[in-house]
C-alpha cells in the first residue's frame, strides 16, 4: 500500500522539525567504512554490503550492540562534523527546518575520545547547517542508562565547559531494567544548569517509566512513549499537559515493538489528543529518514493531509525553539497549507 501521490508530495515538501534523531544512528555504512579507512580502524565486517546485511534486529539490545561497533570509527573532531553534516544534507532533502540532535558522549569517551572533540565537532556542523542550509540544529547530550548514575554525573561534569554548545540532556540506551529514577540526581543537576530535559520512556518499558520520567526527572518531552496507551490516566495527563511524544515508527517496527506499521498506535494517540511527533530515531539502521517514516506510516494507517498538518505543527510546537522561532515556523506551515491569514 502506498500514499496517494498528491499527499506524498505534500508530506515530502511540508516544513517540519525532527526531535528524536541519534546522530550516531545516522552513520551510514559507507561513511563508517570511509572513516575507518581514514582513522586506521579495522571493522569486523568485510564490506559495506556485509555491514548493512547485519542490520537485522530482534530487540533494542541487538541493535545497540552493532550501533556501538559502528561508532568505533569516530575518533576526531572532524569525524563528528562529517557525520552530522551528512545528516543535515539529508535533513535538507526532507524539508527539515529545525533538528534537535541526540548524542552519546559516553560511547566515545569510553574509547579515549575527548568530550570536547565530540561536542565541538557536532557544533561546527550545526553552525554550518544554519549558515548554508537554513536548518537550525541543536544538541541534546544523552546519558547511557545501562551505565551508572555516577558515570552520568561525571559525563555532565566533563561537558560543563561546553555548556553553551548544547541545550539539554536526555536518557537513552537499554531501557528495561534501568528506570528513569536511577538518574534523579544527575537530571536535577542538569536542570540547575538551565538545561532542557527529555527522556526515553515507554518504548519497551512500562507506563510507570513514563510517569517517573515526568515526576522524578521532570522531563519536558517523552521520547517514544508508545506504551502510554496501556494507562488511560497517563494518556489523560499527556493530553492535559500537552506533553509531546517523539514517536519513531520505523524504529518501532525494526526493533519489534510492533509487528507491523498497521499495528502501530500512532493514529490512536493522535485521535486521543496526544501531542505526537514523527521522527527517524536511528535512520541509517532502521530503514528510513524522516520523510520515509512519514510516507510509510501514512500508508499503513490511512492518514490524510489534516494529519500531516497537525504533525508538522506538533513538531515545531514541541521543539525547544524560542517562541519567536516557533512563530516563524508555524507561520510557514500555515502558509504551506494555504492559510491566507498566516
Amino acid at each position: 500500500m502506498s500514499v496517494d501521490p498528491v499527499l506524498a508530495d505534500l508530506i515530502c515538501r511540508m516544513p517540519k522539525a525532527e526531535l528524536h534523531i541519534h546522530i550516531e544512528g545516522s552513520l551510514e555504512p559507507e561513511l563508517i567504512f570511509a572513516l575507518a579507512e581514514r582513522n586506521g580502524v579495522t571493522l569486523a565486517y568485510p564490506s559495506v554490503e556485509a555491514l548493512r546485511a547485519a542490520y537485522a534486529f530482534s530487540d533494542l539490545q541487538s541493535f545497540l550492540d552493532i550501533y556501538y561497533a559502528g561508532a568505533s570509527v569516530l575518533l576526531h573532531e572532524q569525524d563528528f562534523t562529517d557525520m552530522a553534516w551528512a545528516y543535515f544534507l539529508r535533513a535538507q532533502t526532507d524539508q527539515i527546518r529545525h533538528a534537535e540532535l541526540f548524542f552519546d558522549p559516553q560511547t566515545h569517551t569510553a574509547r579515549g575520545v575527548s568530550i570536547g572533540a565530540v561536542i565541538s565537532g557536532l557544533r561546527r556542523a550545526c553552525e554550518r547547517a544554519e549558515r548554508e542550509l537554513g536548518i537550525k540544529g541543536e544538541l541534546i547530550l544523552c546519558f547511557l542508562r545501562h551505565l551508572s548514575e555516577a558515570e552520568a554525573i561525571d559525563t555532565l561534569g566533563q561537558a560543563r565547559p561546553y555548556r553553551a554548545h548544547f541545550i539539554g540532556v536526555g536518557l537513552d540506551s537499554s531501557e528495561l531494567g534501568h528506570p528513569p529514577e536511577k538518574f534523579a540526581r544527575v537530571f536535577a543537576t542538569a536542570r540547575e544548569m538551565g538545561l532542557r530535559v527529555v527522556a526515553h520512556a515507554g518504548e519497551e518499558g512500562p507506563p510507570a517509566y513514563i510517569w517517573n520520567a515526568l515526576d522524578v526527572l521532570h522531563a519536558e518531552r517523552i521520547d517514544h512513549g508508545v506504551q502510554a496507551l496501556q494507562d488511560d490516566k497517563l494518556v489523560d495527563r499527556l493530553v492535559r499537559e500537552q506533553i509531546a511524544l517523539t514517536v519513531c515508527p520505523l524504529s518501532n517496527i525494526k526493533l519489534c515493538v510492533f509487528k507491523s506499521l498497521k499495528d502501530h498506535n500512532l493514529r490512536e494517540l493522535l485521535e486521543r489528543g496526544v501531542h505526537v511527533t514523527i521522527n527517524s530515531d536511528d535512520p541509517a539502521y532502521f530503514g528510513g529518514y524522516l520523510n520515509q517514516n512519514f510516507l510509510e506510516t501514512f500508508a499503513a494507517l490511512d492518514l490524510n493531509a489534516a494529519h500531516a498538518r497537525k504533525l508538522a505543527e506538533n513538531s515545531f510546537e514541541a521543539s525547544f525553539a524560542s517562541p519567536a522561532e516557533k512563530a516563524v515556523y508555524l507561520r510557514e506551515v500555515a502558509q504551506f497549507f494555504g492559510d491566507s491569514s498566516a
